[in-house]
């Protein structure tokens, strides 16, 4: 190295020397920005180091800060989230208490209006199968459950016990192909017998083509099985088609509609008459006309309404002629009022001349008389006491 040293050491004293005369230029010679140009080499050398060395201090300090000094943040965080958490949770269980609370009330309700006595129980399991039409409640023997009892919402028939255990029951769906319970119609009484398919729909057998059924219509159970009593709620009819020798009726299952969760067990049915079918031609109320002083152009209401046709002008007169007499109209106690040079504002039409002497004749069939009412008034006009009223 020495050697080396020694051997170039004029080139190696005139690089030195060079780089310091560039130096002392660098120094001197401004840009056109102003800025000393050995400034600008230094600033160009140095950034990409400090660069570096910013992204090495960021990322210690930002370890230090998120990692050591917050650790007691970062499980107050852990702790807030689990405390949400919790929070979800609870919200949920006191709207399903809620919920629980609504249906109880709603199946009490309905143990009071129906005469029939129920056990309530609470569906607490389904049958295994994806094709299971069996659920399980938490009533059974030890509560007067037994097999072949009718199971009831106030929506409408859910199924029968089937099964009856000391702590629970088995209870058959209305959908299980082998589910079968006399049905009604709400209109006209067509007496059917309802069976399951297997399918959320059911049908309605054994209904002659001659008998009316429509769409829309409800069934009711009949009492006829003598496991469902009269007149609780099966479905509407879905669809109505005439086969041989039978039609061919759907009808969706009020009961099973909206899901099972609390359920009615009957223990002593007692049957009900079926719900009339509402009127489709209803009366509608209409309210009364408004009063005549609600309109803008209407008289004031202190006023009697003045005449509008020629026949009521002939009557005020009327009226106000008999009232200046004393003469109280429907009475029949002073005989009627003398209305000799009433005028009115109704055109005068000119009658035919008559032969003296010669009067109205009257009908015929009908004989004249005169009374002593008619005989006063002729005699208050002038005219002769023999004359004849009629």
């Amino acid at each position: 190295m020495e050697s080396l040293v020694n051997r170039y050491r004029n080139l190696t004293i005139l690089l030195l020397v060079i780089f310091a005369q560039f130096l002392l230029l660098a120094v001197q010679v401004k840009n056109d920005q102003d800025v000393r140009i050995i400034r600008v080499w230094t600033v160009t050398a140095v950034t990409p180091f400090a660069r570096v060395v910013e992204l090495l201090r960021g990322g210690s300090v930002g370890f230090i800060r998120n990692y050591i000094l917050l650790h007691d943040e970062d499980a107050e965080n852990r702790r807030l989230r689990e405390q949400v958490g919790s929070l979800k949770l609870e919200n949920i269980f006191l709207k399903n208490e809620l919920n629980t609370a609504e249906r109880a009330k709603a199946l009490g309700v309905f143990q009071a209006r129906i005469p029939s006595k129920t056990l309530a129980a609470t569906v607490i399991g389904t049958g295994a199968g994806s094709n299971a039409k069996v659920v399980y409640v938490d009533a059974g023997s030890a509560r007067g459950v037994e097999r072949g009892m009718a199971v009831v919402t106030p929506d409408g028939i859910v199924g029968k016990v089937i099964a009856a255990y000391p702590t629970a029951s088995e209870i058959l769906l209305a959908t299980d192909a082998d589910f079968a319970a006399g049905v009604v119609s709400q209109d006209g009484g067509v007496r059917g017998t309802l069976k399951g398919q297997g399918t959320p729909l059911l049908k309605v057998d054994y209904v002659p083509i001659s008998e009316k059924v429509q769409t829309g219509q409800w069934f009711y159970t009949s009492g006829d099985d003598r496991i469902f009593p009269r007149g609780f709620p099966v479905g509407v009819v879905q669809s109505v088609r005439d086969a041989q020798p039978f039609k061919e009726i759907l009808v969706d299952p009020a009961g099973l509609r909206h899901g099972l969760e609390d359920v009615l067990i009957i223990t002593q049915g007692v049957h009900q008459d079926i719900p009339p079918t509402p009127a489709t031609d209803q009366p509608v109320y209409i309210a009364p006309a408004p009063p005549d002083g609600s309109k803008p152009d209407a008289p004031a209401a202190t006023g009697a309404a003045p005449p509008i046709t020629e026949a009521d002008k002939l009557r005020q007169a009327y009226q106000a002629s008999g009232e200046a007499q004393g003469h109280k109209f429907g009475s029949g106690e002073s005989g009627p009022p003398n209305f000799t040079g009433l005028t009115t504002s109704l055109p005068q039409t000119p009658a035919p001349a008559a032969a003296p002497g010669a009067g109205p004749k009257p009908a015929p069939g009908v004989t004249t008389k005169t009374t002593d009412s008619t005989r006063h008034s002729n005699q208050a006009n002038g005219e002769p006491t023999g004359s004849k009223q009629r």
